[in-house]
């Protein structure tokens, strides 16, 4: 398909884009940065986030065996720090980072090419340390991917590889490594997948995961004694693929999904209501790169009418319960069987959305709404057959 085309392009730009930061040298904190031990006591119990009725239902845990890891089931996303979002500010970026892990949304979800994300991670990892209680720091978690070219899967490789993002999250261990492959004919992913594992035994890793893998990899991969705990893959109320194969699969071995492009990159929200984006200028523009990739997957499933009266159906819904139409959605999605957590993008020091974030916790959709959600999202196409299972848009030429 030409959109799937356009998809992988994307994704791949992300790799290889001369415009991502340099890494830059981390600076030696300064006094106004030091923390006193009262101080780090307020912190910890200043209510700034997420009700503390809610926080049994903040975090869960990803395991396979022995291995195990616990996340917020809320992700901050942090795809938005590769460029095409606004120019990032590292030390604001760093403290938006803090705000979000005051608030208790401590998982940050980065990958290997996402511009300077890593090494925002090993700048904020270090406030934690230095300005922050030993319980907040055991508590954030830095998931990250690594998304290598199909060449030979050698343990000095991929240890290398490895290595760079544990120098630049400023990390022993990172907490989950996330693992993505372009050409499933090369059967090298197995080989990387094994190095990796042992790794893992090393104490490198924490816990290995996948990322835009199919069913059918999956059970291989798991077959193979690899001790996958989750697979990231693309789930949104407009993509709900992940709800056929891949879920049944995960509910019989225990792997849990993390979801990315729940909001659509924007999409499903009060913005884009009552919008009409086949007259130029009239609506909101499609200015970042996940809005463009997400309107792709808008015409793929039913086209912008079937859009709007889904987002009028959330807004209902949302108005009913006095939150947000992306609140909705990403809750709608975490509902799902077999999902870990779901993704929010966050533009580090340019926007935020914690209000709305930690108000997913405390919403509960009845069935009505589910109902009422379910008959719009069931008239639109088929993207199984129309794309393939989780994963295939960035495989299908």
């Amino acid at each position: 398909m030409a959109s799937a085309t356009l998809t992988r392009t994307l994704y791949n730009c992300n790799l290889t884009s001369p415009n991502h930061p340099k890494p830059q040298a981390r600076r030696t904190l300064d006094s106004r940065r030091t923390v006193t031990g009262a101080r780090r006591r307020q912190i910890r119990c200043e209510a700034t986030g997420v009700a503390s009725e809610n926080r049994q239902q903040l975090v869960t845990t990803v395991k396979n065996g022995n291995d195990s890891l616990e996340i917020c089931r809320v992700l901050n996303g942090m795809w938005q720090t590769s460029g095409g979002w606004g120019r990032i500010d590292r030390d604001d970026a760093v403290e938006a980072m803090l705000k979000y892990a005051d608030a208790g949304l401590t998982t940050f979800d980065m990958a290997d090419h996402y511009g300077p994300a890593e090494d925002l991670y090993g700048l904020f990892i270090n406030r934690v340390r230095r300005e922050r209680s030993p319980e907040l720091l055991e508590k954030v978690k830095g998931l990250t991917k690594w998304v290598p070219p199909p060449v030979k899967m050698t343990s000095s490789y991929v240890r290398q590889n490895i290595d760079i993002s544990r120098k630049r999250m400023d990390v022993a261990s990172l907490d989950m490594l996330q693992f993505h492959w372009w050409d499933y004919a090369n059967k090298g992913y197995l080989d990387a997948l094994k190095h990796l594992t042992d790794l893992k035994e090393e104490g490198k890793i924490k816990t290995v995961a996948l990322t835009n893998f199919d069913t059918e990899r999956l059970q291989i991969i798991l077959e193979n004694g690899i001790p996958v705990v989750s697979n990231q893959v693309q789930h949104s109320l407009v993509d709900m693929r992940p709800q056929q194969r891949m879920a049944e699969l995960c509910q019989l071995t225990g792997v849990k999904l993390i979801t990315y492009g729940t909001v659509m990159g924007g999409l499903l929200s009060e913005k884009f209501l009552d919008t009409n984006l086949s007259i130029p200028f009239a609506g909101p523009p499609l200015n970042t790169p996940s809005l463009q990739k997400y309107k792709r997957m808008v015409d793929a499933w039913g086209g912008w009418s079937l859009f709007q009266a889904l987002l009028k159906t959330l807004n209902q819904v949302a108005l009913k319960h006095g939150v947000s139409i992306p609140t909705v959605a990403v809750k709608y999605i975490l509902d799902q069987p077999t999902v870990a957590g779901s993704m929010v993008g966050v533009r580090l020091g340019l926007s935020e959305h914690i209000k709305d974030t930690s108000a997913i916790f405390s919403l509960t959709l009845d069935e009505e709404d589910v109902k009422r959600i379910q008959e719009v999202i069931s008239k639109g196409k088929d993207l199984m057959r129309m794309i393939g299972d989780c994963g295939d848009e960035y495989r299908r030429a």
